[in-house]
């Protein structure tokens, strides 16, 4: 099968469109043919082994897609040949062919294309698992969001208003700060530093916000955290900005308020109920018009260069895709 794949090099200039060999699935174990990738910049500081998580080569890059299933290994149910699913690879969904466990491979909505479907995973999963399972969000309370225009940004933006939160978005542009109004929030404002605190207390209602979703931890980082409402939670979901800043531990005893970390990876690793918990909550808010992934630019296969540049940049609309089908 032909795959995105890296054998010698961790740098974006490392990877080619190759043949590679697929296995056949085993027990209960699918075949699924990929339709389309999720391209994110996760996806690409991973490949390029500015992660935590470093893979081994060759490494084949992708942590999400969405296809058909068409082969099922002899212990499981050979009807769900043709089933429409998503998949959650972490790594190796770049490629026409991924081969997961049989539970791993979850149906998706008749109302929800391959493309929606690849991005309303890892993004999501991440948002849920930041405003549910980690900040325990309750009905009318306050969600700032960082980084509102990126995946994780106007993830949360959508699940938040979906869970009956009022959502301050902060994002860079007014591309940007117009998709984070489309996509739910109440009130948007620019990023620029200048300023920033006192439009997020006017934002507020000089309340400031009970919970803030930080997927950039930039030069923002402690503004945010000193802007927090008494008893906040502050979450902490990457280091898009590229740095890893400090907080005085004065900061959080005066405001009694909470430092929280949010890894999914791991989480996904020490509770496996962790993905279809969240995949039933963003099909059932899906049915219902309450979120809708935002698809951006989709690439073919052999654009997968530039579809990893562009989303290394940080500067795209929505969460690209990359077609592995021809159709």
């Amino acid at each position: 099968m032909k795959a995105i794949v890296s054998r010698h090099l961790l740098a974006l200039d490392g990877y080619r469109l190759d043949n590679v060999e697929v296995r056949e699935p085993e027990r209960d174990e699918v075949s699924v043919r990929v339709h389309v990738a999720g391209v994110s910049f996760v996806d690409v500081l991973i490949a390029c082994g500015g992660h935590q998580n470093r893979p081994a080569l060759p490494y084949i890059p992708g942590s999400e897609c969405a296809g058909v299933i068409e082969a099922v290994g002899p212990e499981g149910d050979q009807s769900r040949i043709g089933e429409r699913v998503c998949v959650m690879p972490l790594g190796g969904a770049y490629a026409e062919r991924v081969v997961v466990p049989g539970s791993a491979a979850l149906t998706i909505p008749y109302e929800m294309s391959f493309s929606e479907a690849a991005i309303v995973q890892v993004n999501y999963i991440t948002a849920y698992h930041a405003l549910v399972e980690r900040a325990h969000i309750g009905p009318q309370e306050t969600v700032l969001v960082l980084g509102a225009g990126g995946g994780v940004g106007s993830a949360s933006v959508q699940l938040a208003r979906a869970l009956g939160a009022r959502v301050v978005a902060s994002a860079s542009s007014a591309e940007k700060r117009a998709a984070a109004l489309s996509a739910g929030a109440s009130v948007t404002i620019d990023s620029n530093p200048a300023g920033w605190r006192d439009a997020v207390r006017d934002a507020t209602d000089g309340c400031g916000p009970d919970i803030v979703i930080d997927p950039v931890c930039g030069n923002l980082f402690e503004l945010a955290f000193r802007s927090l409402a008494w008893g906040g939670r502050h979450m902490v979901v990457g280091f898009a900005a590229g740095t890893i800043p400090t907080l005085n531990a004065n900061l959080p005893l005066l405001k009694g308020a909470s430092l929280m970390g949010v890894e999914s990876k791991q989480a996904l690793d020490r509770d496996p109920g962790l993905r279809p918990r969240a995949m039933n909550c963003m099909f059932d808010f899906f049915r219902n018009g309450l979120i809708r992934p935002r698809v951006g630019r989709l690439f073919e296969f052999d654009e997968f260069a530039m579809a990893m540049k562009q989303a290394s940049s940080g500067q795209s609309a929505g969460h690209m895709v990359l077609k592995t089908i021809a159709e």
